[in-house]
């Protein structure tokens, strides 16, 4: 017994001695990897000195004699703080995520091979201003700055995966502009879907389904479910397509802003706010920086990997961008050459596919290769579905789907017009910018000091002929010369205001144009909820302030939840005494509640469930188990559901029926059970006692890492979560994903940066992003501002204290090389 006491107490102490050493491991990491905030560097490639001070929040501040320089010393910070983000982006541009991921990450590799993003890229930056490419080079030449001088550790990902950080070219910050676009642009995976429900219900159905804007008609379109039924196995291809397609790195679909005049604030000055709803990541996509030099002057939120300020202002002007989501990606149909796969129809004859041949390199697998062909229209994305690269048609004929975009073109300038507007100083010198903004449409607000408000939609939106049957709803006969884009909407012809008599301009995804506008941009917009919420609180206030504005991008009443749940509550399911006394609670307590969709409450997350449940029992059997899963979207399926409950007899007399019933059933029965399923499911994850309910438990917002973000072993150190409040259609959005049945509450896309401008004192200007300014999981900074988000709090950056230009011990100061 002796024995066995000294053993276990040396056990323990060995125990103790492992725990104290990975302590002081972690200090140490902690230490040696953050960045250095003060001393000089000597780097090659910068023309002159440059100060970096760093202010309470981690935000660089960055004074350069050039505006070379100041682009030079963003990518040192940059890489300083988020070097594994940005070897990721760049891994994803070119289609190398499996060189360190392994096979798992072939599929996406493939996809983006396929596209040639990375590709066009290099075409781009051979068709690119000198004035672009100094900027593009004088930023690379920053990163590897760092990459080449760094001191300490490297962040964790390279050390689990044992990967090196690999030099920073131009072509990569082009790149990564384009996979922002990816997100922000198209419908191509409705137009898939568009062709899978074709195998199914007829067209009619699916514009009930896939309904259109609230007021409006279905879009009339040819009868294409003929065409696809008979391509059922070339529409289950592109159904795999997207599931090799890169998984949500932007995952974009919504956004606020707006914009108010003097006339209404309290300052006498305009004012601006702009929170752009994107995936939650850990870090957070976005990196605050303030830039300084002769000619720029600019504060806001950048994205590692590109040389300038998105979203922000400089000392004359301010601006917020939402999604406009224009139609910008049409599918073909290309019919292959009969007993000649080389070749493929076009309208005046026969055509050659174009081909390459790409070589993925996989860890631990032996390489891929991967033929990859084009047609006119652009990139063979079905050929990414193997085994079925070309599906079986009519007559033995062979078919394949190819891709067209308006963002995989060589002669975008889209970064270049981001230049600019940072260099602007006048409505004239923004719009002139603008001219140059091809991809993504994005719906820009805009300020100045001189007291003028604006709103321009600048973007490439093709045209299509009048005689266009599908309007790029759903993937067109490649070989048919009237599906074939003729152009793009001109400059002038794009949606815009200058100064409008009313002072107030917003837009979040609704509607932009009047139904008389002569263009087509989309039959997709998004339901107007937060746009009508946010008109309506900023006319609740005369004049506004900060805090006022504050308040509106705060608020979690949700318009959507108001106009369902009286259509809910007036099924008998809610009058039925013989239901359990909980169950009476809840719905009492539903016909008292207002819609706030507050993190403390139960009933958000009882009507949520609710909600999820009577979209599946409505929709789930007509489209068929495998679709449904592809469709079971909340912006699928939200207003399909309240036009069906508003006309019961009509719509409802199919939609809420089953067929294996042998009873007719009402949607009085689909509402009871769905109500039925609801609490079951309720109880199943969080328990009998309704009392202990409350949304914001449910509904957590998660902050995802990649690649660690999955891995159950690390997504704890990786993932960052907190509760929220909101729902898809609240201001303070908090959209979670129907069809994950783990965790079909949490929120994974929301607020992904905050800011408010009053151009009376831009200098005061509010910001926050969802998770800290530093990349590196293991140091504070990573995380430091997730429940500040969450509370809707934020931090300012005003200009930090002059400080002398030699041995200041609060600043880093970077010289060139040759005058160390």
């Amino acid at each position: 017994m002796r024995w066995f006491g000294r053993l276990t107490r040396f056990v323990a102490g060995l125990l103790m001695l492992a725990v104290a050493g990975a302590a002081a491991a972690l200090v140490w990491y902690r230490h040696a990897a953050q960045p250095p905030a003060s001393g000089q560097e000597a780097l090659a490639g910068l023309r002159g000195q440059v100060t970096v001070v760093r202010d309470g929040h981690g935000v660089p501040h960055i004074r350069a004699a050039s505006k070379a320089d100041a682009w030079f010393a963003l990518g040192y910070v940059h890489a300083q703080d988020r070097l594994w983000q940005m070897q990721m982006n760049k891994r994803v541009v070119a289609g190398r995520l499996a060189e360190i991921l392994g096979p798992s990450a072939l599929d996406t590799d493939k996809f983006l091979r396929t596209l040639g993003v990375r590709r066009n890229a290099e075409a781009i930056l051979a068709q690119a201003s000198p004035e672009t490419r100094a900027a593009l080079q004088a930023y690379a030449d920053g990163v590897n700055a760092w990459i080449d001088h760094r001191k300490g550790p490297l962040p964790p990902e390279f050390l689990l995966l044992r990967a090196q950080p690999e030099r920073w070219e131009p072509a990569d910050t082009l790149g990564w502009q384009t996979m922002m676009a990816w997100d922000l642009g198209g419908n191509w995976t409705q137009e898939t879907l568009r062709m899978r429900l074709a195998q199914v219900l007829p067209v009619a159905r699916i514009s009930e389904l896939l309904a259109p804007y609230p007021g409006e008609q279905p879009v009339r379109t040819m009868d294409y479910g003929h065409l696809y039924q008979q391509l059922a196995p070339l529409a289950n291809a592109m159904a795999s397509v997207g599931d090799k397609a890169p998984p949500g790195y932007v995952e974009g679909m919504g956004s606020n802003n707006w914009v108010v005049s003097g006339a209404h604030t309290q300052s006498g000055k305009p004012m601006l706010a702009n929170d752009p709803h994107l995936g939650l990541q850990a870090p957070a996509l976005w990196y605050f920086a303030r830039m300084t030099a002769p000619g720029l002057d600019v504060t806001g939120a950048t994205l590692p990997g590109m040389p300038l300020v998105v979203l922000g202002h400089n000392d004359r002007i301010a601006w917020g961008l939402t999604n406009t989501a224009p139609d910008v990606q049409d599918l073909y149909i290309e019919r292959l050459r009969p007993g000649n796969d080389t070749q493929y129809q076009t309208p005046d004859g026969w055509a050659a596919f174009e081909t390459r041949t790409e070589t993925i390199r996989v860890k631990g697998a032996p390489d891929v290769v991967l033929k990859v062909r084009a047609t006119r229209h652009g990139p063979v994305i079905s050929d990414v579905a193997e085994p079925l690269s070309a599906a079986a048609g009519p007559l033995g004929a062979q078919y394949v789907v190819a891709f067209q975009w308006t963002a995989l073109r060589p002669d975008d300038r889209t970064f270049q017009a981001g230049l600019r507007m940072n260099e602007a100083r006048d409505w004239a010198g923004f719009t002139a910018a603008l001219r140059d903004f091809h991809s993504p449409q994005q719906n820009i607000v805009y300020a100045d000091v001189d007291g003028n408000i604006g709103f321009y939609a600048p973007g490439r939106v093709p045209l299509r002929r009048a005689d266009n049957d599908l309007k790029g709803l759903a993937p067109a006969p490649g070989w048919d010369a009237r599906y074939d884009w003729t152009g793009f909407i001109p400059f002038e012809a794009l949606p815009h205001r200058y100064n409008p008599a009313d002072g107030v301009i917003v837009t979040a995804n609704q509607r932009i144009v009047a139904p008389d506008y002569p263009y087509f941009i989309t039959s997709e917009w998004t339901v107007p909820y937060r746009f009508d919420r946010i008109k309506a609180l900023l006319a609740a206030t005369p004049r506004h302030s900060f805090d006022s504005f504050a308040a509106i991008q705060k608020d979690v009443v949700s318009l959507a939840v108001r106009d369902a749940l009286p259509l809910l509550l007036a099924a008998p399911v809610s009058r039925d005494a013989a239901r359990p006394e909980r169950e009476r609670a809840l719905l009492e307590a539903l016909r008292k509640w207002d819609g706030n969709m507050d993190p403390g409450r139960a009933e958000p997350l009882v009507v949520t469930a609710w909600l999820r449940e009577l979209s599946r029992r409505l929709f789930e059997e007509k489209a068929g188990e495998a679709i449904f899963v592809r469709l079971w979207d909340q912006r699928n399926v939200q207003q399909p559901m309240l036009n069906i409950l508003r006309d019961p007899r009509t719509l409802g007399a199919f939609w809420c029926d089953r067929q294996h019933t042998r009873a007719a059933e009402t949607c009085d029965d689909a509402i009871a059970d769905a109500w039925t399923r609801a609490m079951a499911d309720l109880s199943r994850r969080y328990g009998d006692d309704a009392a202990r309910w409350r949304w914001g438990e449910a509904h957590t917002a998660r902050s995802e890492h990649k690649p660690f973000g999955k891995v159950a072993y690390l997504s704890p150190l990786f993932n960052l979560r907190v509760p929220t409040g909101g729902d898809t259609y609240t201001v303070n959005v908090g959209r979670h994903n129907l069809r994950d049945d783990k965790a079909p509450f949490e929120n994974t896309h929301a607020a992904s940066v905050r800011a408010l401008y009053d151009l009376a004192d831009l200098e005061a200007s509010r910001f926050m992003d969802s998770t800290g300014q530093s990349g590196n999981a293991l140091l504070p900074r990573y995380r430091d501002w997730a429940g500040k988000w969450a509370a809707v709090e934020y931090v300012t950056i005003p200009p930090v204290p002059s400080l002398p230009q030699q041995d200041a011990p609060d600043a880093l100061i970077l010289v060139p090389a040759a005058t160390k």
